[in-house]
């Protein structure tokens, strides 16, 4: 399965003019394996918006991108909290 970086999940945002402040992909606790998502912390709303219609759906090495804006801990499903 092919892993993205952080810096190269960065670079890929920056590519397109969007003002990323940070990156972080999450892994696997025990394995330090991705879990193949992440979050991108972008400058502002408006660029957010950017990155979800320039990005989301697009082709990264053999993988189908997914960019959609994080919700709130509330909005979120299958919570154990």
């Amino acid at each position: 399965m092919p892993t993205m970086s952080e810096s190269e999940l960065k670079k890929l945002f920056s590519g397109q003019d969007i003002m990323v402040k940070n990156v972080h992909i999450i892994t696997d606790h025990y394995t330090r394996q991705s879990k193949c998502f992440g979050y991108v912390d972008i400058q502002c709303n408006k660029e957010g918006s950017k990155a979800v219609d320039v990005l989301h759906g697009k082709t990264v090495n053999k993988q189908l991108l997914v960019v959609k804006e994080a919700g709130t801990r509330e909005e979120r499903d299958g919570s154990l909290w």
